[in-house]
């Protein structure tokens, strides 16, 4: 092999490793961010009280307590065969009511109440996927 080639081959050895080494960083990175959400009876089985989790399903009926000095509000998120209660401080999205769909970021205390620090609402949608329709059933 002449100098040039051997330069060449460093070159592209390089290159390739730095890609790979790239690729995994990204992937490690998105693998960490991915997030799905879990129904109630899915975290009462499998979740430990300081794993940051996303918790989905509908807002139980009556449940809605709120506390408008605070911005603080209760309530329970339901997957019609067991429940949570939850509690957030905050302004609640426009969609938020009783019966729909709500998913809420946060962690579960050692008392078995979900603290929420983001709650998204879904709105109504006459479509929904079979796996989220299957686990609310």
């Amino acid at each position: 092999m002449t100098t040039k080639q051997r330069q060449r081959f460093w070159y592209i050895g390089t290159l390739i490793l730095g890609c790979i080494g790239l690729g995994l960083i990204i992937a490690s990175a998105f693998q960490e961010n991915m997030m799905f959400f879990m129904t109630p009876s899915e975290v009462l089985k499998e979740s430990q009280p300081t794993q940051q989790i996303r918790l989905g399903g509908l807002v139980e009926k009556g449940s809605v307590q709120k506390e408008p000095e605070t911005l603080s509000i209760r309530f329970k998120i339901t997957d019609n065969s067991a429940s949570i209660p939850v509690i957030y401080i905050g302004i609640v999205p426009d969609l938020f009511r009783e019966g729909q769909g709500v998913i809420a970021d946060g962690k579960l205390n050692e008392n078995g109440v979900f603290q929420a620090i983001q709650l998204l609402a879904k709105h109504d949608e006459n479509y929904m996927p079979p796996e989220i329709a299957k686990k609310i059933k």
